[in-house]
Order: structure tokens, then C-alpha cells, then sequence
């Protein structure tokens, strides 16, 4: 990848900087809300025998038990850490802080992987990735609180890490649609973690990701985004898999592969991809996924952006586009329906960041 701090791309990442520092406290709150607001809960639960029904949400899962589901409040574990990395002097500070070192502990967090073990299978793959990119945040973020939050998670990342190598080999076939199965989308997540772990001596996670990732994308060509999106989309299938091949190709091989993907990005082309998704009813917890498709759109523009070799004419047209869907989206991360607000700033700050 070229250096995003430099031409325009870098310069949108100023911009979006600046935006992230104004935000950041507002997008603090509501993610230290949200994981204290046990209900409403939306639990996946398998009964196998009359009378078999779940514990309370604090009960099965004592640190992520808020913001609706597993998932969203690994989300928001996770924003809040980013936070503290990139955004430090812009938010509450010792108050996330403070709630982050009640809620990683060892005991709640060895439960949160017995549940990963068990349970939790049905939160595969996508909650696996975001909690898999929590650890790698928390690694980031390198300081002494940190490490002792890092030990803490330790089983969990085990437990995601042995589930996904699992996993991984019993997937003959990508998931392309819009939303938590999308096989893209999650590879590109929890990929920085498999790449610390590689560096640490343990390559097998990042082997078995970019293994299966090339096999399922590297031939893909003419892409049809134009049928795009779809109802209840929080991700585009298109720019996901462009951004996860970003990720997995050299800067020549990936510019290449995208003209054979999405032959027309430099005349504006699909259109269907350069254009916000309207939200007709964001109390609807399926048709307010499409505000996080204009912002996980957004963030995937962005990064094709940064991709891209100095002088292309794409990086215009997918920066604009980038700026587009995040006027639309992030007017709705505070202050909206909770369907939306339970988990929108997570990818507000993936956007921004």
C-alpha cells in the first residue's frame, strides 16, 4: 500500500481526523451506554429440550452482554479502545478507562471464551472478526493497562483463533451477500490480528485466511455491483472483497486485479456504488442496516483509495464517493433509533480511522 498520509488520499485522512477528534467524545457515550444496556437483547439460543432457555444476557456473557447482541457490544468494546489509541486527548479518558478495566477481567473474559467454545459458534464469522480485532486493538493500543487487559483476553483469542482454524477449511464457498455471513468483510477485519500473530511466530492463522481468501477472490472479474444493494445491506459484497484483495496483493497486482473487478470505477461505474442507500424507517432494525452500508462503503472507499498507485484515476472518483456516503451516514450515529444507535458509531469510527 502507497502512503495515505501523502496526495489526496492523505488529505482525506486529515479531514476525516479532524472529524473523528470533534466526534469522539459523543461517540464515546454512546458506546459506554450501550454496553451497560442489557435490554432489549437479541439472543440466538438453540433449545434442545423443553424448558431449556438461556440465561439472562449478563449471565451467559458477562463482558459483552450489551448493545442488542454479542456482536455490537464487541463493537463497542472496540471502538472505545480505538479511541483511546487514536483519538486519546478527544475523549473521557480515565472514564473509559475506568469501565474498560471493570469489564476485562479474568474471570468475565474466560467465560466470554467458554461461550466462544460453545454457544457462542453462532456468532461465526463475524463477531468472531470483531472480537479478534478487539485483541488486536487492545495490542495496539500498548501501554501498561493495556497489557494487563491483553493477558486478560488471552483465552479468547485463543478460543477465536482455534475456531477459526476450524472453521476456515470446512468453507468451500465465499459468502457474497451484504450482511453478518459476508466472508470478505470478516477476513478483512480479524486480518491485522492473524498478522501480529504471524510476526510473533505464529503464522498459521494469516496462512489459512490468505489461503482461502486468494482462492475465493483472486479470479473474480466484472463484478456486478450494479446490483447493489440489497434491502437489508450493511456491507457492500463489492467493495468488501476489493477491500479485503487490497489487503492480500501487492500495489501493481491489486490495481490490476480491481480493472478486471470493477472495470468502471474511474467514469463513476456502477452508479449503484457511487450512490448513498436511502433509509426509509431506521426503527426498523433491518432497513437501519443500510445507514452502516453508506458508512462500511465509505471506509471501503477510502481504503481503495490508499491502495491505489499515485496518479490513478480511480483514487478521485472513490474518494469522492468515500466523502459522499459519509455526509449521509454519520448525521445518524448519535441521537438516532437505537436499532441504529446500538452499533453505527462502531462503524462511523472504521470509517474515520
Amino acid at each position: 500500500m502507497r502512503d495515505s498520509q501523502t496526495g489526496p488520499a492523505g488529505a482525506a485522512a486529515a479531514e476525516c481526523l479532524n472529524i473523528l477528534n470533534q466526534q469522539a467524545t459523543a461517540y464515546a457515550e454512546v458506546a459506554m451506554a450501550n454496553i451497560g444496556r442489557e435490554f432489549p437483547a437479541l439472543l440466538f439460543h438453540l433449545m434442545k429440550e423443553p424448558g431449556d432457555l438461556p440465561p439472562r444476557p449478563a449471565e451467559r456473557t458477562p463482558v459483552f452482554y450489551g448493545s442488542l447482541d454479542w456482536h455490537s457490544c464487541v463493537e463497542m468494546h472496540w471502538l472505545l479502545v480505538r479511541l483511546l489509541r487514536l483519538a486519546e486527548d478527544s475523549v473521557p479518558a480515565s472514564k473509559i478507562r475506568e469501565l474498560l478495566d471493570a469489564q476485562f477481567t479474568a474471570d468475565k473474559l474466560a467465560a466470554e471464551a467458554n461461550f466462544v467454545a460453545g454457544a457462542g459458534r453462532h456468532e461465526w464469522p463475524y463477531g468472531w472478526a470483531w472480537a479478534l480485532a478487539l485483541v488486536h486493538e487492545i495490542a495496539s493500543l500498548d501501554d501498561a493497562q493495556a497489557h494487563r487487559w491483553l493477558t486478560a483476553i488471552a483465552p479468547l483469542a485463543d478460543a477465536l483463533t482455534k475456531g477459526f482454524l476450524e472453521w476456515l477449511p470446512k468453507d468451500t464457498y465465499p459468502i457474497r451477500y451484504g450482511m453478518h455471513a459476508n466472508s470478505a468483510f470478516s477476513l478483512s477485519v480479524a486480518l491485522p490480528f492473524a498478522a501480529r500473530q504471524a510476526q510473533a511466530g505464529r503464522p498459521e492463522l494469516a496462512a489459512a485466511m490468505e489461503a482461502k481468501a486468494l482462492g475465493w477472490f483472486a479470479g473474480d472479474t466484472d463484478y456486478p455491483g450494479g446490483y447493489e444493494p440489497s434491502g437489508h445491506d450493511f456491507l457492500s459484497p463489492a467493495l468488501t472483497e476489493a477491500e479485503l484483495m487490497s489487503r492480500l496483493l501487492a500495489q501493481p497486482e491489486f490495481a490490476d486485479w480491481l480493472a478486471a473487478f470493477l472495470p468502471g470505477i474511474a467514469d463513476g461505474e456502477p452508479v449503484p456504488l457511487f450512490a448513498p442507500a436511502v433509509v426509509s424507517d431506521a426503527s426498523d432494525g433491518l432497513i437501519a442496516h443500510l445507514h452502516g452500508l453508506n458508512a462500511s462503503r465509505a471506509y471501503c472507499w477510502r481504503r481503495i483509495a490508499e491502495s491505489l498507485p499515485d496518479g490513478d484515476a480511480r483514487i478521485a472518483p472513490a474518494l469522492a464517493a468515500a466523502r459522499t456516503h459519509l455526509d449521509v451516514a454519520l448525521p445518524h450515529v448519535v441521537g438516532d433509533d437505537y436499532m441504529v444507535e446500538h452499533w453505527l458509531a462502531a462503524y462511523a469510527v472504521l470509517a474515520l480511522t
